[in-house]
């Protein structure tokens, strides 16, 4: 049978009994970590084995979020810190190569943990008046900017055989509020849109994993974000921006959706979601997801398979420690870690 089309999250460092058996039974595409789940390299290791062994697919994505700066799960003293993506953008000429080393070693940490996704590059462009939530997530304002650095951290992760996630598409740099907390409606008109905000996710567009994000476009569908809104995900993401690759919602718990957890998966993946993502770790709302997102199947079941594909299992030799002296010294008078 083909696995759930959900991704889930676990409550701690390792399975308790029911959430192995509901992986079993519900047997969903992939997990995501987050930093509950974190205590030291042989923790997660032992962990992102115990996941997969649970649903028996060896080839099971894990995800994480590490970014850098305010948004990374893996923290000292176990693991470095890297700058957030804004602080890139300050080395002028050796931001393109500093973007790929920072995403190669990154890769680096999360590969030998059986870590083989990472929710980056953010690709919002940072617009004046929106809300934090972004902020210094955002490479920058402009346009060609955050296409060049975000497909240099693209290329990094997957130099080190991670496979990146486009976010949060269509485009979140405007939001005015923070998704985790209500639903940002983003009033710009479909020209400046398209040309801005669309188009630095459409110079990336042959990316094999994007994820959406919560924010409602009054020009297209006032009513519903983008996750769960069928006129965004087919209007913008696969025809505007052209995107036809593996397409995962944001997290369904943000209070930027409306209903149960069960209809907001629902929800998601009639609008066009292939992937509903629910990283709460709770029995109940997994449950529920799983139950609500179906199995994958026909063009979403395709997709999934053509990301992993995506993936370098042989990853060449790179010289991690002389990479680090070169990365943080580039950065010295930016950022320390």
């Amino acid at each position: 049978m083909n696995p759930a089309a959900c991704i889930l999250g676990c409550s701690g460092l390792s399975l308790t009994p029911q959430e192995r058996a509901l992986f079993r039974d519900a047997d969903p595409w992939g997990f995501i970590l987050f930093a509950r789940n974190v205590a030291d390299p042989a923790q997660v290791r032992a962990l992102t084995h115990e996941l997969r062994d649970a649903v028996g697919r060896a080839d099971a994505p894990v995800l994480i979020d590490q970014e850098g700066g305010r948004v990374q799960r893996l923290s000292p003293p176990h693991w470095r810190r890297y700058p957030a993506a804004a602080a890139y953008a300050t080395l002028g000429q050796g931001a393109h190569e500093m973007a790929w080393l920072g995403a190669r070693l990154t890769a680096g940490d999360l590969q030998p943990l059986g870590i083989t996704v990472n929710c980056l590059p953010v690709l919002d462009l940072a617009h004046k008046g929106a809300h934090d939530a972004i902020g210094d997530r955002a490479y920058g304002a402009s346009l060609k900017t955050v296409a060049a650095l975000g497909r240099a951290a693209c290329e990094g992760l997957m130099a080190g055989g991670v496979l990146p996630v486009l976010k949060h598409m269509p485009g979140q740099g405007r939001a005015r509020a923070d998704s985790h907390k209500a639903l940002p409606v983003v009033e710009a008109d479909w020209e400046d849109l398209e040309r801005l905000d669309f188009a630095a996710f459409r110079g990336l567009a042959d990316m094999p994993i994007a994820m959406t994000g919560h924010v409602a476009f009054s020009t297209i569908d006032s009513a519903r974000p983008a996750t769960t809104s069928e006129a965004v995900i087919t209007r913008v993401v696969r025809q505007a921006i052209g995107f036809a690759g593996l397409l995962i919602s944001d997290d369904l718990s943000m209070d930027a959706l409306a209903g149960t957890l069960g209809e907001r998966a629902e929800q998601a993946r009639r609008a066009g979601c292939d992937i509903a993502l629910f990283g709460g770790g709770d029995l109940a709302g997994s449950t529920a997801v799983a139950a609500a997102a179906g199995r994958l199947e026909g063009l979403s079941l395709g997709r999934a398979r053509d990301a992993l594909a995506r993936r370098a299992i042989s990853v060449e030799p790179f010289d991690a420690p002389a990479a680090r002296a070169r990365f943080e010294a580039a950065f010295a008078g930016h950022w320390a870690p």
